[in-house]
């Protein structure tokens, strides 16, 4: 090597030491930092096959001068050093890294995307897949460049932290859209002409009926992915242009978190455990779909389960287990119900009772009548805010005096986007967001927010992950005669708010805290939780 190249070889090393990639080891082994935030060059990883690089659990990520720098966990193996000589045609630069690191940046740099899959597969198939008979179309299904799309467009998700993917068919196109962070997100679609072959592939996996196209179909697929179950819970809507699919996943090995860890503060967290943990009575989660209600209720679970609670619930589906509760699934099509199942389990002794979802006055009267008999029971409702809960149960038919006894909190809730923390920066707050949080009943839009830039980390959205905003309305003996009296909501919630922290102020406070956004608080209210 020439005096020339030396030195610039030396440049480059001190390049990657002042970046903090590379750290020196004994004088002469150097140890790569930072691996995951690495820019790895692509004509050094065309160098090498992506089987040897997986099999060595070797990455090259630059070649400069005639030489090509690999990140390696097993340093001055001869043979693999000869190898690389052999295949590039170039002299090598080990740097250390753990074998982790490697072999999630060598997945990173070597995956076939759903994009790069979607465009090679563009002017390979003909006609539209609908106008095939079923042989043909179940033969397609079967075919490996189909089971490989599917299989990329469920792993991609998983990879992107999604919780749906939506595969929705048009005259022309065929959408596909993720759920992020409860937002939806179009990736490049699948070719149309693969809809009923990709919606097949996805019903065998399901165990679904293929030949049914034209009534709605549930079904489940099992699946593990890097080391975790997941659960994916399968949905077909035929519409005028073919059967559209909801695919919700359903990691089996995510942590269950705490209250505190879900958003709420000290204080209400204290007052939160008191209240479940009352020996009987019926505490609810209110909110819209999706707003997080059961997640709350199996933190709740967990955070009173002991050895000495025979603990039961019923689920219309069983989204995550629970270690040490009897998890039991709702089954419509045999007729056995909320309401129905309910009755059967409260004949297993049990203490503690979590009903999926009250869904009519059958279902309310049976849970209220339990937790009057010694039960402790859980259970959600779709209502905007806590006292609303009171009143959809009147709309139910339930007696007031029934609610009153029986009703020991209520916790409503709603999800909103955390500011990236690796984007974050204070923002003022932009006239039309002022003016429309103010018109929809908010109070001292004053002090410092935040907002998201964009970066690498949240895929330039300025949001990574949801927490949830609360108001948590223990039932007061105020109140429990107001409930008596059958008090409007209005009246109800006046009364509730001398002594309680309310949506609109928890989402503020978290808002001014740097945790959300004023947008995404003005995105997820429409006006119901700043009222």
């Amino acid at each position: 090597m020439s005096n020339s190249e030396e030195n610039s070889e030396e440049n480059r090393g001190q390049m990657l030491q002042d970046r903090g990639f590379l750290r020196e080891r004994h004088g002469t082994e150097r140890r790569l930092e930072s691996l995951a935030k690495l820019n790895v060059s692509p004509q050094a990883l065309r160098a090498l096959p992506s089987d040897f690089v997986r099999s060595h659990r070797i990455l090259p990520f630059e070649i400069s001068n005639g030489t090509i720098h690999i990140a390696t966990a097993d340093p001055g193996n001869q043979r693999v050093i000869d190898d690389i000589r052999l295949l590039s045609g170039l002299e090598v630069q080990e740097s250390v890294a753990s074998a982790s690191e490697i072999l999630e940046k060598i997945a990173e740099c070597y995956q076939v995307t759903v994009e790069k899959m979607v465009e090679n597969l563009r002017p390979e198939h003909g006609s539209n897949g609908e106008s095939k008979n079923l042989h043909d179309i179940e033969g397609m299904a079967n075919e490996p460049t189909v089971i490989n799309l599917v299989n990329l467009i469920i792993s991609t998700a998983l990879r992107e932290r999604a919780s749906d993917i939506h595969l929705v068919p048009f005259e022309e196109t065929l959408q596909l859209r993720y759920r992020i962070d409860g937002l939806l997100q179009e990736k490049p679609p699948p070719p149309k002409q693969l809809h009923a072959a990709l919606v097949s592939r996805i019903k065998i996996m399901a165990d679904m009926n293929i030949a049914e196209r034209f009534m709605p179909q549930d079904g489940h697929i099992q699946i593990h992915h890097r080391g975790t179950r997941v659960d994916i819970r399968v949905g077909t809507m035929p519409t005028i242009y073919g059967e559209s699919l909801v695919l919700r996943l359903l990691e089996k090995g995510a942590k269950l978190l705490t209250p505190q860890e879900l958003g709420l503060d000290a204080e209400r967290s204290a007052l939160l455990s008191r209240l479940v943990e009352k020996p009987h009575g019926l505490f609810l989660a209110t909110g819209p779909t999706g707003s997080g209600k059961t997640t709350t209720l199996y933190s709740i679970l967990q955070g009173i389960y002991t050895p000495e609670l025979k603990i039961l619930t019923i689920e219309d589906p069983v989204e995550y287990e629970l270690p040490g509760v009897a998890q039991i699934p709702v089954r419509p099509t045999r007729n056995f119900t909320f309401a129905n199942g309910l009755r059967s389990i409260l004949r297993q002794d049990p203490d503690v009772v979590m009903v999926g979802e009250i869904r009519d006055s059958e279902t309310a009267e049976i849970a209220i009548r339990a937790a009057l008999t010694g039960h402790q029971v859980f259970s959600t409702l779709h209502t905007n805010d806590s006292t609303g809960a009171v009143t959809r149960l009147l709309d139910m038919g339930v007696e007031a005096f029934l609610i009153s006894s029986s009703l020991e909190g209520v916790l409503a809730q709603r999800l909103v986007r955390r500011i990236c923390p690796h984007c974050r920066v204070e923002s003022p707050v932009p006239t039309a967001v002022r003016d429309k949080l103010e018109a929809l009943g908010a109070r001292r839009i004053e002090g410092v927010f935040y907002r998201g830039n964009g970066c690498e980390e949240c895929r330039g959205t300025g949001y990574r992950g949801r927490i949830g905003i609360f108001e948590l309305l223990p039932i007061s003996p105020e109140l429990r005669d107001l409930i008596l009296q059958k008090r409007s909501n209005a009246e109800l919630k006046t009364t509730a708010q001398k002594t309680m922290v309310t949506m609109h102020q928890d989402a503020l406070q978290k808002a001014a805290e740097g945790i959300t956004s004023l947008e995404e608080i003005l995105r997820v209210s429409s006006g119901d939780l700043l009222e």
